[in-house]
């Protein structure tokens, strides 16, 4: 059996909702800046939440530099598409991340930061938070 693209991505959303939830990730929270949702609600977009899990879609065009901000939840990050970010700390120490689409990592807890796209296309990612 063949899966649409949409389908697909629900799959793989739902199994590292899931997984998340198997390994026990905890939901205490830690937070100095406002979450990605509401400090950049241009970039992140709460598309699903519940009791358990909030899932957000992240779209970063090409050259955004978003505000700062905070995951005061732990979570699952998942690469939809190929994605390099420049990301800044509070201290001014920067990271280079680069991402193949199709890829997930975990998404620990962040008191604050944010996020430069430094790629040549749009960066878009599911983050799975786990409550």
């Amino acid at each position: 059996m063949r899966l649409s693209l949409e389908e697909n991505v629900m799959t793989k959303v739902f199994g590292l909702a899931i997984g998340a939830l198997v390994i026990g990730i905890s939901g205490a929270n830690a937070q100095s800046a406002e979450p990605s949702y509401k400090a950049s609600p241009d970039v992140y977009k709460v598309i699903f939440e519940d009791a358990n899990f909030r899932v957000i879609s992240v779209n970063r065009p090409k050259g955004l530099h978003d505000k700062a901000h905070s995951h005061p939840l732990p979570g699952i990050i998942y690469n939809v598409t190929d994605c390099s970010t420049k990301l800044y700390e509070p201290d001014g120490k920067t990271r280079d991340n680069n991402a193949k689409a199709g890829t997930s990592s975990a998404s620990p807890i962040t008191q604050s930061h944010s996020a430069e796209n430094t790629g040549n296309a749009d960066c878009k990612q599911l983050l799975v938070e786990n409550k």
